[in-house]
C-alpha cells in the first residue's frame, strides 16, 4: 500500500481562529449585560447568537483551508 502524499493533521495557523472563538464566549461578566438592545434583544442573548453564526463562518474557513 502506498501512501503517497496523503498527510494528515499537524497545526496550521487557521486553527487560532477556534481560539478566538472559544475565548469570545469563555468569559461570561464580558457580555453578562442587558444593554445595548438589539430589536428588543438584550445584548447577552443576541451576542451568543452572532457567536453561533460567526463559529460556523469560522469553522468552514478553517475546513477549506486545511482541507487537503
Amino acid at each position: 500500500m502506498s501512501d503517497t502524499g496523503s498527510k494528515r493533521g499537524g497545526w496550521s495557523w487557521w486553527y487560532l481562529l477556534f481560539v478566538i472563538q472559544f475565548i469570545a464566549v469563555l468569559w461570561p461578566p464580558f457580555y453578562n449585560r442587558a444593554e445595548p438592545y438589539w430589536i428588543g434583544v438584550p445584548f447577552f442573548y443576541w451576542y451568543q447568537f452572532l457567536w453561533v453564526i460567526i463559529g460556523a463562518v469560522f469553522t468552514a474557513a478553517v475546513y477549506f483551508a486545511t482541507e487537503e
